[in-house]
């Protein structure tokens, strides 16, 4: 479930600044979109649970920021053969500078809880990471770099705002993500615009995205799957290919709600 996640999230472009302040033009408080999820079951697409995201206007250490909060439960039909229960929450600053990150994961017969802080000491941008695995050992490590770097919830609330219209197809985008086990690095390759239903039956004309992220054993990059976002100033998910370790899934947005800005991609 976490290239899930990934995949839906990472709809990003790398600023110059390690803090990388951003004018919010995508969402406001209030918003909320739901996903119905799909999972190939002997060559038969099975709705195997769902996800919502939430976002809403809060504080976090006295200072103005935004909370958002992704919540994905499988159902009866996947539990039996891989569970999911994920709860992610992350705080960014009102210019969509990443603040704090947290995820508790049940994947399987797992849980994991992954936690990410963020400060900006001298321009730069520090990163404290903690993940408390499944058999109660933890991991704790520290780094400090010049660019941006991201968490994979974080990342969507700043990434809606970034102006696509400048891509072509085979425009790729390298960008470095951070969890409680460090920071690793993705690749996000444009492939086009394609029309997409989503579960509302409403149809969008969306912009296509592959997702690849490094991997140390192979020592090259892995694609995860492809997602399609709205070709307006929302940017919002409406459907998602995904491979998982125990097959290929879909998800497809069923209710939007609180949009900042007007659906202009409709297609009728």
């Amino acid at each position: 479930m976490r290239k899930f996640i990934i995949t839906l999230l990472l709809f990003v472009a790398i600023g110059a600044s390690a803090q990388c302040p951003l004018e919010n033009k995508a969402f406001s408080s209030g918003e909320y979109l739901s996903y119905n999820l799909y999972f190939n079951w002997k060559f038969v697409w099975v709705k195997v649970g769902t996800a919502s995201l939430s976002t809403v206007s809060t504080t976090y250490q006295g200072k103005s920021a935004y909370r958002t909060s992704l919540i994905t439960r499988s159902n009866g039909k996947l539990d039996n053969v891989y569970a999911i229960r994920d709860t992610l929450t992350g705080y960014v600053t009102t210019t969509l500078s990443p603040l704090y990150f947290r995820k508790g994961a049940r994947e399987g017969n797992r849980y994991t809880v992954d936690e990410v802080w963020y400060s900006y000491p001298n321009g730069k941008c520090n990163v404290k990471m903690h993940r408390k695995r499944h058999d109660n050992t933890h991991n704790r490590s520290e780094k400090t770099v010049s660019e941006c770097v991201y968490d994979m919830l974080n990342i969507f609330s700043r990434a809606r705002s970034f102006n696509s219209s400048g891509w072509k197809k085979g425009h790729t985008i390298k960008f470095n993500v951070a969890d409680g086990n460090g920071v690793t690095t993705g690749i996000l390759k444009y492939e086009g615009t394609e029309v997409v239903k989503g579960e509302n039956g409403v149809k969008y004309r969306c912009l296509k995205l592959a997702y690849s992220e490094w991997s140390d054993r192979k020592k090259k990059y892995k694609q995860y799957g492809s997602f399609f976002v709205t070709d307006d100033a929302n940017h919002v998910p409406i459907r998602l290919d995904i491979t998982l370790s125990v097959g290929d899934a879909k998800a497809y947005v069923s209710t939007m709600k609180g949009l900042r800005n007007p659906t202009s991609c409709i297609v009728k």
